[in-house]
């Protein structure tokens, strides 16, 4: 994929100025301010050069410290792309009234007082504060433009690893169900439904079938469509698991239940993708399933508006068998990752909760509206 290769040599943070550049700046800044508020013979003079340096300095630092507070103020408060338009207005507006308190001191010290025998004049003060309303128009544009071009490139960051991390879950999916061992146990039990109950076994193939289409196409969906392919609704996960469900219930008899009890008013809300077979496919590679000792998995919605996916505990021995030797705990890893991917460009979005106790193994998965 030509996007791939591309946002891959991307850096994670913009690179910054060499602090000696921003000293050289602002030494620069401070002669220039000298001369205009003292005049000339500032320079001629080096004890009145030493006072009036420090005047100027603890001035600029003062007027350097209000507007980055109101700068950072504004960028924490109305950070939201629809609010550029208010940011930018309060910013410009904020800067604007700053700046004229400290030009009026300004006033004040050299024009009025005349401290170190300034030549500064009204005239002078008033185009100095022109240039500046110019230059704080013409930096927020800037900042804006910038600031917006730096979001851009971390959402399209971001999507992309959201999307690596999509094909992961759905390669350690794809691969479960393609396994030998996965296969041998589906075919058998399609085998022994065959010469038992036909009917029973034409269901379990279809069911088998809305698996492996469910896969495929949501693979399909993630490489193709970009964000839209991230995430899926919470109607169609259920209906996969439900399928998926059949196929466990299938191989294990009494020794499997799933239950699913999800409002409806939670069934359009979004979730990524398989996050549903992974956690159940963890359930069933690391507990006991027998008639005797069922393993019961619920699938609930709660009050807060979010999924909880729980079943009882009774974890396997080391040498329970094959399917505790291929765990690779990979399921769990990889839902964390794709949540806390999508929350950096949806801020507020709650994390993925896992609880365990002596009685059962809980995850509370967040439903995106």
């Amino acid at each position: 994929m030509k996007k791939k290769a591309l946002f891959e040599k991307l850096p994670e943070k913009a690179p910054s100025g060499s602090p000696l550049v921003y000293v050289l700046a602002a030494v620069a800044l401070l002669l220039f301010f000298n001369y205009i508020t003292v005049g000339a013979h500032v320079f001629g003079d080096p004890l009145l050069f030493l006072k009036a340096t420090l005047v100027n300095a603890g001035i600029l630092g003062a007027g350097y410290w209000v507007q980055s507070r109101l700068a950072g103020y504004i960028a924490i408060h109305y950070c939201d792309l629809q609010q550029t338009l208010v940011r930018v207005a309060l910013s410009i507006s904020a800067h604007a009234v700053a700046s004229g308190g400290f030009v009026l001191l300004i006033a004040w010290l050299y024009t009025d007082k005349k401290l170190f025998g300034s030549t500064l004049t009204v005239h002078t003060l008033v185009v100095l504060y022109a240039v500046n309303l110019t230059a704080i128009v013409l930096i927020t544009g800037m900042w804006e433009t910038f600031s917006a071009l730096g979001r851009w490139r971390q959402h399209e960051i971001n999507t992309e690893r959201l999307m690596k991390e999509n094909v992961n879950g759905q390669l350690e999916s794809l691969k479960a169900q393609i396994s030998p061992h996965f296969l041998f146990n589906t075919l058998n039990s399609l085998s022994a439904l065959i010469g038992e109950d036909q009917e029973k076994a034409e269901q379990f193939v279809d069911e088998m079938a809305r698996v492996y289409r469910y896969l495929l196409q949501t693979n399909h969906s993630s490489v193709d469509q970009g964000d839209s392919g991230q995430l899926t609704s919470l109607k169609k996960e259920l209906s996969f698991i439900e399928s998926y469900g059949h196929l466990l219930k299938t191989r294990y008899g009494e020794g499997m239940k799933l239950y699913i009890h999800v409002e409806e008013c939670f069934l359009d809300r979004r979730i990524p993708p398989l996050t549903l077979q992974l956690l159940v496919e963890n359930a069933v590679k690391h507990n006991v399933i027998r008639a005797s000792r069922p393993l019961t998995i619920f699938i609930l919605s709660t009050v807060e508006g979010q999924l909880m996916v729980r079943n009882n505990l009774q974890k396997k021995n080391l040498t329970a068998g094959a399917e505790n030797i291929e765990s690779t705990h990979v399921g769990l890893a990889n839902i964390i990752t794709k949540y806390k991917l999508l929350s950096e460009y949806r801020p507020g979005l709650p994390q993925p909760l896992i609880e365990s106790n002596h009685e059962f193994f809980t995850v509370t998965l967040p439903l995106i509206s």
